[in-house]
């Protein structure tokens, strides 16, 4: 009988961390207040120093971190303005530019390592372009050298959208000192993840942390008057403190996923051999960045097969992401067509994502990689 090696655990599922929920929230209901308090604004203090920022706002989501930021950058609804982004990412990184009022406008990614091509986004850059935001892909940083320098030569905004990406650096720098905004998501999967919906935006910035606190609030600077434009979009009390329990193991957590994605490709080239860059495809570690390992994914032509061999075998596997933004019936409007962007459509059709997490095996690595070693062999 199979045993099963699941796609993902959550720390939910450790007894010590279930612990550590239950204190935090016996604090929390104790001291009663729920919407924007202690907890939240001691997870803000924590999470920007772990981001190596000078300020962090929690807000609702990761989705309306982007929107947040869009707007804050000079996003206008009916101004006929522009932001360029990658189609092979998920479909909340194009709503929150439809959310904030621009259109997306899409570019194609690197052929190898599937983030988003600065080279690509310099072709498709016009006089509409208000902003560009790159998305950091499985945790991998993109080219923030280059994405800054468009941004500035254009007079354009540069907003990260580094959802996946928690940890991740660039050339050893933290990822706030290349733009005014980096916006996360906290959602459950994440490596910095919650027990329901959860974001944040990063910055450098003073006055754009103040501007996004009062955002977030409804316009609101204390009282209940709307001081300016706004919305409703509050980090909670009690997401923010089963936060501050994940974020004292986040950086134990990120060595042991890079540990095991290094385990990983050590197998697979040991196992694969002259198969890999044929038949199966690594994704490039990038000397300029450093990874979050979100998430370990390879590429194979026939992904079908392969993760139905697998789960035969009880090892789950995922899919980030099987179809591009430009050829989603939700993004039908835009009037993309198959074709556009030929390396993002390619991706589509072999990502396929590995188990990995912090609480993954050594073991099981290894019998994932010698799962897909015997696919290959009884072709």
């Amino acid at each position: 009988m199979a045993i099963r090696i699941p796609f993902l655990k959550l720390p939910a599922s450790q007894p010590s961390i279930a612990r550590e929920y239950r204190s935090r929230m016996a604090r929390v209901l104790a001291r009663g207040q729920f919407i924007l308090g202690e907890e939240v604004a001691r997870f803000e203090r924590e999470f920007a120093k772990f981001c190596g920022a000078q300020f962090c706002v929690g807000v609702g989501n990761g989705t309306e971190a982007l929107q947040i930021a869009l707007r804050l950058s000079g996003i206008r609804h009916g101004s006929n303005q522009e932001v360029i982004t990658t189609p092979l990412t998920a479909s909340f990184t194009a709503h929150a530019i439809v959310a904030a009022g621009a259109r997306p406008v899409f570019a194609d990614v690197d052929p190898q390592s599937l983030l988003l091509d600065p080279a690509a986004v310099r072709a498709r850059m016009s006089p509409r372009t208000a902003a560009i935001v790159p998305v950091h892909l499985y945790g991998a940083c993109c080219d923030l050298q280059a994405f800054r320098s468009l941004a500035k030569r254009h007079g354009c905004a540069l907003i990260q959208d580094a959802a996946q990406a928690h940890g991740s650096t660039f050339h050893g720098s933290p990822l706030a000192d290349y733009s005014d905004w980096v916006a996360f998501s906290f959602y459950p999967t994440k490596n910095l993840g919650a027990l329901g919906d959860g974001g944040a935006l990063v910055t450098n910035r003073r006055a754009l942390a103040e501007a996004a606190r009062s955002y977030r609030n409804g316009g609101r600077r204390g009282g209940h008057v709307a001081q300016s434009e706004g919305i409703n979009s509050r980090l909670d009390e009690l997401q923010a403190g089963l936060l501050r329990v994940h974020l004292r193991h986040l950086k134990a957590w990120n060595r042991r996923r890079e540990a095991l994605a290094g385990h990983y490709d050590r197998q697979l080239r040991e196992r694969l051999g002259e198969l890999l860059g044929d038949q199966v495809r690594l994704l490039p570690r990038r000397a300029h960045g450093h990874s979050s390992n979100h998430l370990y994914v390879i590429r194979v032509a026939d992904r079908d097969s392969l993760r139905a061999h697998l789960l035969r075998r009880g090892i789950e596997t995922g899919i980030h992401y099987e179809t591009p933004l430009h050829l989603q019936p939700g993004f039908r409007w835009l009037g993309y067509r198959r074709g556009d962007f030929p390396h993002a459509e390619r991706a589509a059709r072999e990502v396929c994502s590995l188990p990995l997490h912090p609480f993954l095996r050594e073991a099981q690595v290894d019998a994932v990689a010698q799962a897909i070693r015997q696919f290959f062999q009884g072709r």
